[in-house]
């Protein structure tokens, strides 16, 4: 708990945290992503800082989920004590705090740790139910469901699977016609009132998006990869332990076992299956952990009948996969490594950039009208600078990242969801654009998007964190909307686009360099390109190269110079130590703005 306590301090605010605090600050019964409990539980946490810094620090929001995270192997103990003995409780616990998925929890403030308590209180009360049927055992199991219910739409897997494991054991079948359990039952589909009223309300938005809209509903084949990544979150030899231990209780005599492995492997099974039709594109690693911690009571009775060699590699790879686990998160806190990691697929951009954006916006404001009003073009910069500015109230524009995590109806239900320069009302602007949020690919289609809800765009200051791998854009609109003057109308001025096409990223080189690649400024056109090395501009390259498939491939494009808009230039690395250097442009309109294009590293030989 220490340890997580201090990861939790330092680690970068997530961008699903930064919105489940914006959630928790206006308050509801339920949302358009998840039911009520999260952002109530980030309100509680905010609260408990009072008005210390603490009050404005990741770790005061994350206090409640880091809590209640504490509860999981100890309700594990409890579970298996009871099952198994002393000691095979504490051995169940145990494994409950090595297993990554379970004992990384609550180091981000999110509905996970409350969905495993919840999840554990529906096991203890479902397990107990086999022997006897008791008002305190029914008042346990409605809290679960409760719990659940107010947690997330993913609960509903746990409650159907656990009412299916009921009915195959005979034991559980009698406790299913005590009308103590359908008590229960029923003050937890109560719990979902809130959801359903809000889903009612707003023509199932919240129910379509994470039934419908997220999943393509078609086979992949992606979802082979199901059984590799779960291996390797859960670790390999506790991962097949959980199986075996699961299979075997199938046949076992004591319900509770049959139960715990019913309850578990189709879990986990189910979430198999649906990995070939369901959504691939967001996080879903962490789905099955019901199922695991539904296994957990019955790994004592089966690794204590391994040989040592094999015990000590599960509790040493177990071991080792929570370390891995927390030192990624810890990596995430240092800016060096983030910074090191720009080139990498790994590279944790929902945790990077956000402080650096935060003061940059605090600059700008300082710098403005009083007046000025500060619109975020994504729910995700939104969020994050509302917690770093103490805002949860920031205008947002109409973004595709908004439809694609299933939040733009409820910034549409806060009227933060604002159609541009007509919403303003003559107020000056400080718009900020999170230009790496969108692929590449569509970048130049959201920039014209940007162009309809606000005129062209006047030059931007150009932010680019861990070297252009988080690149934000800053604009400051005038009230009046001038910004155009001299560009011919409505004709749209975006931001620059550009392309190293040689060297490619990582590669190694000697003696003279050639650099060579495109760039274009819709609008207006480029004036010259130059190229920098480690953050310092060292030469100006040849620019106003024909470079016919640059248009082709962006038709949109309104670059005057088309297709004269290739660069071209050598450069002698020779001087440079060896090692990882990083590369980027400088790019100079003719608008009279110059933008730093993002970087990429080379290695310089010996």
């Amino acid at each position: 708990m220490l340890v997580k306590l201090l990861v939790a301090l330092r680690l970068p605010l997530f961008v699903d945290e930064a919105f489940y605090w914006q959630e928790g600050q206006h308050l509801a019964a339920a949302y358009s992503d998840l039911p009520g409990l999260t952002a109530w539980l980030t309100r509680l946490g905010v609260a408990l800082g009072g008005d210390s810094t603490l009050s404005n620090s990741t770790l005061a929001l994350r206090l409640p989920f880091l809590l209640l995270a504490a509860f999981v192997p100890w309700l594990v103990v409890r579970i298996a004590r009871r099952e198994s003995g002393e000691r095979d409780g504490w051995i169940a616990g145990s494994l409950a705090l090595l297993l990554p998925l379970s004992g990384s929890l609550g180091l981000l403030a999110l509905p996970d740790a409350a969905m495993a308590v919840a999840t554990l209180l529906c096991v203890d009360a479902g397990a107990r139910l086999l022997r006897r049927v008791d008002a305190a055992t029914a008042l346990e199991l409605a809290g679960g469901l409760a719990l659940g219910a107010l947690s997330h739409y993913r609960f509903i897997a746990v409650i159907g699977v656990g009412f299916l494991a009921l009915l195959l054991l005979p034991d559980g079948r009698r406790a299913l016609r005590d009308v103590r359990v359908w008590t229960a039952i029923a003050f937890g589909a109560a719990a979902w009132t809130p959801l359903v009223a809000w889903n009612f309300d707003n023509a199932d938005a919240g129910l379509r998006f994470q039934l419908v809209e997220r999943h393509p509903w078609a086979f992949h084949v992606d979802g082979v990869l199901f059984l590799v990544i779960q291996a390797l979150l859960v670790t390999p030899v506790l991962f097949a332990a959980m199986g075996f231990a699961g299979w075997r209780a199938l046949s076992a005599p004591r319900p509770q076992s049959r139960y715990f492995g019913w309850l578990g492997l189709l879990v986990v099974a189910g979430f198999f299956v649906l990995g070939f039709f369901a959504d691939t594109e967001r996080v879903s690693f962490h789905w099955p952990l019901p199922g695991y911690l539904a296994l957990l009571p019955l790994l004592p009775a089966l690794i204590e009948r391994w040989p040592k060699p094999w015990r000590v590699a599960l509790w040493c790879t177990a071991g080792a996969g929570l370390a891995v686990v927390l030192g990624y998160y810890v990596a995430v806190s240092v800016p060096d490594v983030r910074a090191r990691a720009a080139a990498e697929k790994w590279y944790p951009s929902n945790f990077a950039g956000w402080d650096a954006l935060a003061d940059a916006v605090r600059e700008e404001r300082a710098a403005a009208p009083a007046d000025t009003l500060l619109v975020a073009d994504n729910f995700k910069v939104g969020a994050e600078l509302g917690f770093a500015l103490g805002d949860p109230d920031i205008p947002v524009l109409d973004h595709p990242l908004n439809h694609f995590h299933g939040r733009a109806p409820q910034l549409r239900l806060w009227g933060l969801q604002t159609a541009g320069r007509e919403d303003w009302g003559g107020r000056p602007v400080l718009l900020v654009v999170g230009a790496s949020e969108v692929r590449y690919r569509e970048l130049l289609a959201r920039y014209h998007a940007l162009c309809e809800m606000v005129g062209p765009l006047p030059p931007p200051r150009v932010l680019n964190v861990d070297h252009g791998r988080q690149r934000f854009l800053l604009f400051r609109l005038s009230a009046t909307g001038d910004e155009a003057t001299g560009t011919g109308g409505n004709v749209c001025v975006a931001p620059a686009m550009a392309w190293i096409t040689t060297p490619t990223p990582g590669q190694t080189a000697t003696g003279t360099i050639e650099v060579a690649g495109w760039a274009f400024k819709d609008g207006v056109g480029l004036s010259r390109v130059e190229l920098m090395v480690d953050g310092r501009v060292v030469t100006e390259l040849q620019y106003g190269l024909e470079d016919p498939g640059v248009a082709g491939y962006w038709r949109i494009s309104s670059d005057p110079q088309h297709p004269k808009v290739g660069f071209r230039g050598t450069y002698d690395i020779a001087a440079l130590p060896p090692g990882r250097h990083w590369i980027g442009l400088r790019l100079h309109g003719r608008d009279g703005s110059v933008e730093d294009w993002s970087e990429q590293p080379i290695v310089v030989e010996p």
